[in-house]
């Protein structure tokens, strides 16, 4: 079952059990969806719609918002806020792929580095652009970039 049709099932499923938390977040992500579908069409993108890679991308977008909202309400003393932002988090993490742990990610690197004869930092964006095309949605590449860094130096 493709992601979106994962999110139309789990929206009606929340909507029979009356989970009114969890029906918010699928709605939210719902609404996210046709903003950015909208936005192609207007840009004279086609009709066919939005891919998995779009789908994870604007997913992943609201989980990062989230825990920024959620850190920024820990800090102001607002724990209540923090703790839906959390709940919101995992909600949206149900429908994106598996994370990659530490070793994972360094298994990756290396491959990629190793695939393209990467040598030195000139050939980062290579790799980080073959990073995103093998793993997109399955790394933070907030974190991922330094690492990289630090392999191309040593």
């Amino acid at each position: 079952m493709d992601l979106q049709a994962r999110l139309q099932a789990a929206t009606k499923e929340a909507m029979k059990a009356r989970d009114s938390a969890r029906l918010s977040t699928l709605r939210l992500i719902g609404a996210a969806i046709k903003d950015r579908e909208i936005a192609a069409r207007s840009s004279g993108g086609e009709e066919q719609g939005l891919g998995e890679a779009d789908l994870v991308a604007i997913l992943s977008k609201m989980v990062k918002q989230r825990q920024e909202s959620a850190r920024a309400y820990e800090e102001g003393g607002r724990l209540e806020l923090a703790a839906k932002e959390e709940a919101e988090i995992g909600v949206i993490q149900e429908f994106l792929p598996r994370q990659l742990d530490g070793a994972e990610t360094a298994a990756a690197i290396d491959a990629a580095i190793a695939e393209l004869g990467a040598t030195g930092i000139r050939d980062m964006g290579r790799v980080m652009a073959e990073l995103r095309a093998r793993h997109g949605g399955q790394m933070d590449f907030a974190a991922v970039g330094p690492m990289v860094k630090d392999r191309l130096l040593n």
